[in-house]
This record gives C-alpha cells, sequence and structure tokens, in this order.
C-alpha cells in the first residue's frame, strides 16, 4: 500500500469512530444494529465493497437496509458481482474490519489482507460500487458513510441508486456484470414484458379467472409497496390494491409485512372482513420475501397462510408441466438427447407435507443446512434449481447450459413448430427465466410469477392451498412466550449435526433419544440444532395434530435438557 492511500485511509477512518461495546456481525443478512451505531460499520463495508470491486475487477453492490427489523434499526450488506450475497471466504474479514479499535488497527489489517489477497491498490483501474438504501429515515446519512468509505478507496468510485429495493440493487450488480443495461425502469420493464408473454401464452382453453379478480398487497410499509405502485401502471392483465405502500402514515414493519404475516398467522393492519375470499400478499420491509394468505370468514383472527413452502410447490408443479409439454412427440419431435435435471431444494424447516407432496411429483428434492447462502448454492447445481423458505425468501435457478439449450429450441421451433405445444412450452420457460430475479428472492417479481401461474392454471388461491394440507409444527426457541419451554445449555457447540441438521451426529445417544419418542406419533419428526447466536437448542417438530406436535416438542426439549442442560 503506497503512502498517499495509507494516509487518506488514516484521515478518513478518523472521522467514524467504531462504537463503544458494541461487536458486530457480519452474517446471511450482512450487518444488522441499531441505526444510531453503524456510522462506522457501513464505513468500513464502503472500504470493503471497495476492495471486492478491486479485487473481481467488477461491479458491487451495497444495501442499506435492515428488511423485516423494526424501523430504528439499519443495517448494511454487499452484492458480490454474481448479484448473490458477499464470498463466505470475506465474511471474517467483514467482522475484523468493522471491530477494528481505531484507524491504525484498521490501516494494518486493511494492508495485510490486501497482501494476503494480491490487490494491488495503485488505483489504475476505476471500479463501480453501486449505492442503494430503503425507505428507513438513517439510510440517508448510512449512505454517505459508506460513499465516504468506498471514496478512501483511490480508483473506487460510489454511484447513488437512490431509494431500491433490495433485490433491485442485487439483479442491477448481475445485470451490470453482464454488460446488459441495469437501471430500475429497465428492471420493471423487464418483469412487465415477461408477465405480459407468461399472460399470452395462457392457453386458450384455460378456466381463465375473471378479469375483476384483483390481488390486495401489503407493502409494510416499505420501499415495496413504492415501487409496486410504479410497477402496477406498466402491464394489464392484473387489477393490484396496493396497501400500506407508507404513504398512508404507517410505520414500517409494524403490524405489517410478510414477516408478520407469516409469523403472528393474522391480517395485517389495514386488513378486515371486507377482504374475505380476495387473494392477499404481504411483502417484507425490503421486498425480499413473499407471503400470501386469505383471511378468515370467521371471529378467530387467523388466516390461512399461503407460504413459501406453497409458493414453491406451485413454481415446481408449473415448470415440470412445461419441461413435460417439452418432452412429448406430439406436433414434432423435440426429444434431441438433453436431459434438463430439475432440484428442489429446501431446509429441514419446510413442513414436511410440502415435501411429501413434491417427491409424489417425482421431483428430487434435496435439504441444506439452514440459510438462503447454502440453498442457492445447492440450487446452482442443477439445470433448473428452485428453493425457498417458508418465511417466502427463494427464487428460481437456470444454468447456462439450460439457457443455451433452451434458446436453440425456441429457434430450431420456430422454424418448424411456431405456436406448437411445445413451443409455447419453451416460450413460457423463456419468460420465467427474465421474470423470475435469478440474483435472489425477490418479492415483486416472485409474486407476478405467482400470478401469471394462477391465471395459466386458472386456480383460485383457494385451490392453491389445497395442493397439500400442512402438517402442525412447533418451534421451541430460546426467547419465547411464558408457558414455552426454553433449552439452555452450557455449550451449543457440543451439539454437532449432520444430514442438512436433521440428524445429531455428537454427543452421542441423543439422536436415538429423540428417534424413539418421535415413533410415538403419528406423521411425527423432530430435530435440534443448535443457535448460531446463543448457548440455546433450537428443537422443530411435527405431527398430525397440534397437540401432538406440542408435547412431541416438549419432551424433546426436556431430553435434551436433561443431557446437555445448564440446569438453570
Amino acid at each position: 500500500m503506497n503512502e498517499d492511500q495509507r494516509s487518506l485511509l488514516l484521515s478518513s477512518s478518523a472521522r467514524f469512530p467504531p462504537p463503544q461495546g458494541a461487536k458486530l456481525s457480519y452474517g446471511t443478512a450482512g450487518f444488522r444494529a441499531d441505526a444510531s451505531i453503524l456510522q462506522s460499520t457501513v464505513y468500513r463495508v464502503g472500504i470493503l465493497a471497495a476492495l471486492r470491486a478491486v479485487k473481481t475487477q467488477s461491479v458491487i453492490g451495497l444495501m442499506i437496509t435492515a428488511s423485516h427489523n423494526k424501523v430504528s434499526d439499519n443495517g448494511i450488506k454487499v452484492a458480490d458481482p454474481s448479484g448473490g450475497m458477499l464470498s463466505q471466504d470475506w465474511e471474517p474479514f467483514a467482522d475484523t474490519l468493522a471491530n477494528a479499535r481505531d484507524p491504525q488497527q484498521l490501516v494494518q489489517l486493511i494492508t495485510e489482507f490486501v497482501e494476503n489477497e494480491k490487490i494491488t491498490l495503485d488505483g489504475s483501474k476505476k471500479v463501480e460500487i453501486l449505492l442503494a438504501r430503503d425507505t428507513r429515515p438513517s439510510g440517508e446519512s448510512l449512505l454517505e458513510a459508506a460513499r465516504q468509505g468506498i471514496s478512501s478507496i483511490i480508483g473506487a468510485v460510489a454511484l447513488d441508486m437512490g431509494i431500491l429495493t433490495t433485490p433491485t440493487l442485487h439483479w442491477m450488480v448481475r445485470a451490470r456484470n453482464k454488460g446488459v443495461k441495469a437501471s430500475e425502469i429497465d428492471y420493471f420493464e423487464q418483469l412487465s414484458s415477461s408477465f405480459r408473454c407468461l399472460v399470452d401464452l395462457i392457453p386458450s382453453g384455460s378456466n381463465t379467472r375473471n378479469e375483476a379478480d384483483k390481488l390486495v398487497v401489503d407493502g409494510a410499509n416499505g420501499v415495496g409497496g413504492e415501487k409496486l405502485e410504479t410497477l402496477k401502471k406498466m402491464f394489464n392483465g392484473l387489477v393490484i390494491d396496493v396497501r400500506n405502500s407508507g404513504k398512508e402514515g404507517g410505520v414500517l414493519n409494524e403490524g405489517v409485512g410478510a414477516d408478520y404475516v407469516q409469523k403472528e398467522k393474522v391480517a395485517p393492519s389495514g386488513f378486515s372482513s371486507q377482504d374475505v375470499g380476495i387473494r392477499c400478499c404481504s411483502l417484507d420491509g425490503d421486498a425480499d420475501r413473499l407471503v400470501y394468505f386469505i383471511v378468515p370468514s370467521t371471529s378467530s383472527g387467523r388466516i390461512e397462510l399461503v407460504d413459501g413452502d406453497k409458493i414453491l410447490s406451485l413454481f415446481a408443479v408449473f415448470i415440470k408441466e412445461q419441461l413435460s409439454i417439452l418432452k412429448k412427440k406430439r406436433d414434432v419431435n423435440v426429444n434431441d438427447g438433453y436431459q434438463c435435471c430439475l432440484g428442489i431444494v429446501q431446509t429441514a424447516y419446510a413442513n414436511g407435507a410440502s415435501t411429501d407432496y413434491l417427491k409424489q411429483l417425482g421431483l428430487e428434492v434435496i435439504f441444506t443446512p439452514t440459510g438462503v447462502k447454502y440453498l442457492h448454492e445447492k440450487a446452482a447445481q442443477y439445470d433448473i434449481g428452485i428453493y425457498f423458505e417458508a418465511n417466502g425468501h427463494g427464487t428460481i435457478l437456470f444454468s447456462e447450459q439450460f439457457l443455451q439449450w433452451l434458446e436453440a429450441k425456441i429457434a430450431e421451433l420456430s422454424d418448424v413448430a411456431k405456436g406448437s405445444e411445445p413451443h409455447k412450452a419453451a416460450m413460457r420457460l423463456l419468460a420465467v427465466t427474465k421474470l423470475i430475479n435469478q440474483a435472489v428472492g425477490d418479492a415483486l417479481s416472485g409474486m407476478l410469477l405467482v400470478e401469471a401461474i394462477l391465471q395459466h392454471m386458472g386456480w383460485s388461491i383457494e385451490k392453491w392451498n389445497k395442493l397439500y394440507q400442512d402438517l402442525p409444527s412447533r418451534q421451541l426457541k430460546a426467547k419465547t412466550n411464558s408457558g414455552n419451554y426454553q433449552v439452555k445449555v452450557v455449550d451449543r457447540t457440543a451439539v454437532v449435526t449432520a444430514n442438512a441438521e436433521t440428524v445429531v451426529a455428537k454427543p452421542p445417544g441423543i439422536q436415538e433419544a429423540i428417534n424413539a419418542e418421535t415413533a410415538k406419533y403419528p406423521r411425527g419428526r423432530c430435530f435440534i440444532r443448535p443457535s448460531g447466536t446463543e448457548d440455546v437448542i433450537r428443537v422443530y417438530a411435527e405431527a398430525s395434530t397440534e397437540h401432538a406436535a406440542d408435547s412431541l416438542a416438549s419432551s424433546v426439549a426436556k431430553l435434551v435438557d436433561q443431557k446437555l442442560g445448564s440446569g438453570t
């Protein structure tokens, strides 16, 4: 590192002293905390993003958001050149950088890191970092801190993209690195044209729903609702009523949003008995999660939740159908020997009924450890990989090999069988590859794909929801309401899991005891896993009834407490 670069880092970092007594850690969601203590961290992540851009000679993204957290929180996360999350190899450096105690230690850490990574900081090649934020009041000042961090690396340029949904920024980074036009309006035009293509390809004999049928969207009082107001003007064929857009005076994520709806299983603020029978969905605060729901006709208050597992199942049914049409030899011989490998990726927290349903369709279902980064990585190993978490975060990935084959197949069919069923199926699949955000989970693109498929199938939300019936489940966590069993342990690392966290490998004897307990319950399934943040063991249980699921979870929690408990 030359003296000019060293001096620039020392002088700029002196303006951003780290908060006293706070130790932050970079996880799947990046850094998140109360916004009042994040200035230093965000500045330093700006430095990291600039170094990442120099290292990869690619466009990098920085998104300032805390997603579904309360409005007083904020955070920052890095979008890698692929549009995906920051490489896990760089996460330890993110932690040490954020927690360096003073400018001298910060510069020393950077010096050692760039030497190890063979990063040349001479400013000879300009690199760009795209910056964006959600609608939180703290976002503007934090974005400026990130900009100053970026500018402290010679040759790094910060481009402020304004207020965006998180998935839009990730898409922009991916597109820029592919040499594609990548403004917000470019993305919206891609979404709307792809949606229109799918609607235009709906079979004429389809049981099309009433055109007056509308979708009511809970925007979480965040950026997603605001952007949907713009997006919905760009296409026909779908009536959208946006509530909780942030303009009505509501508070971000307070009694609204996908996280609230999925966890509490109640309708968000602004929804009432007048919405019975209407298709409803919720976005989360930065529009990277999506869940649908049905407002109850009774006074119970509990909604019928159509979660990420059901969204995954809908996507899988549709894609499997299109692939099957392509393989048939009716209008034309399209069987050229290419075998598309379709994979479904879930975590152990996916409801067992969804897994059973997908397997009954003849689909390959694979489990990964909990966390989007594991799901995304595994899905990328297939020609078509679909992953979702129950919370509504997920997407579909298409391999380059599959895309090349699909485009060649469309060209071939256009010559010999234009308008045939195989040709239409291929065109639908191509539209899906453009409509879905392959960088990350995206509530807006996911919502449009759900709507297009429901129109294609001629299904109501009730029919979709009846694909399978969720098994009753119970999760026990450290911070629970009174009456729930808490499983605190002396050392959570004593529990080592295997088989995507579904089996306890160590200590010996626990898995056998869990198996014996689970066998007592019809359709019973139970697993435990250590928390990633505190000395707590998390328990998940399913069974044929709510009472049985509760009983299984509690009995396994007591079993774990007996063998590993702290005695408190």
